[in-house]
């Protein structure tokens, strides 16, 4: 009974944060890479006047952070009723257009002078082209109340009318130096059991991609309590690139006289060709 009792007292613990989201850097100095982009966001946090933004470039490279922390620097304390976040790859269609964003857009909210409500879209590549143009209209109605920050992989999928009412910031894949720094801190804050090459693996693994990044050690410590380079592999669900190279070397070797087996041996090789081509650093 004792036991019993023990047990039901104790607090239950809840599902864990993902690392992505607890060390997502509220400032716009914190962002990690990226100098020019982050230089002129800065200029926008300290003069307060910011434009309608595009955010374009590669997945995991700071653009949804780099203007989530700009509102949270423009807006302060105003923050959650100034600000409307949606991620355009779910909510796309028209009909987010003409209610959610109109909506909000029409909405007052008392903001100190010179600010904006501010709306961030994400992936605002994938709005569909009739949500685009409703977008433009709304942009152009509510241009003295409203701002809007999309971010997209490609900015050649946003339409004209909208690039030409938008500062365009680009941002480009981060170096392993700059991934690997900001896991060192994550290392040590979460007391993270590893071993250089783990660490090698997993700035292999995410190619630039500081989500990625975050995640596989996140997964790699929570599956298996260690990250080395075999733990981190599995997690990601890819072969050692030395294997995959010495499968190479061996297809390379062999006489291969059926055609189907040469074929084989192209796919195997073309699948593997960014493996064989980058190799994980040492670390220093």
């Amino acid at each position: 009974m004792a036991s019993s009792s023990s047990s039901s007292s104790s607090p239950a613990v809840g599902p864990e944060i993902p690392w992505v989201e607890k060390y997502r850097p509220t400032k716009v100095v914190d962002i990690v890479g990226n100098e020019d982009a982050v230089a002129r966001l800065q200029v926008i946090a300290r003069d307060g006047n910011m434009p309608n933004l595009i955010l374009a470039g590669p997945p995991g490279t700071g653009k949804t952070t780099s203007i989530l922390a700009l509102a949270h620097e423009l807006l302060g304390p105003n923050y959650r009723e100034a600000v409307l976040e949606l991620n355009a790859s779910d909510d796309r269609g028209i009909d987010v257009v003409r209610n959610k964003i109109k909506m909000f857009a029409q909405k007052k909210v008392t903001l100190p002078p010179g600010r904006h409500k501010i709306i961030i879209l994400d992936e605002a590549d994938s709005m569909t082209s009739g949500a685009q143009q409703a977008l433009r209209r709304t942009m152009e109605i509510y241009s003295n109340s409203t701002r809007f920050g999309l971010a997209c992989n490609t900015s050649a999928k946003i339409i004209e009318p909208i690039q030409s009412r938008c500062a365009l910031v680009r941002f480009s894949r981060l170096s392993d130096q700059e991934i690997l720094g900001r896991l060192m801190v994550v290392v040590a804050a979460e007391k993270v059991p590893y071993v250089p090459e783990g660490l090698e693996a997993i700035i292999f693994t995410a190619d630039g991609d500081m989500r990625q990044a975050l995640n596989n050690l996140q997964a790699t410590n929570s599956g298996f309590g260690f990250v080395n380079q075999e733990n981190v592999f599995k997690v990601c669900d890819q072969p050692h690139p030395l294997h995959v190279k010495n499968m190479e070397t061996g297809f390379a070797h062999m006489r291969i006289c059926d055609e189907s087996v040469r074929i084989f041996s192209c796919v195997v090789c073309w699948r593997s060709l960014h493996w064989s081509v980058k190799q994980p650093k040492q670390l220093s």
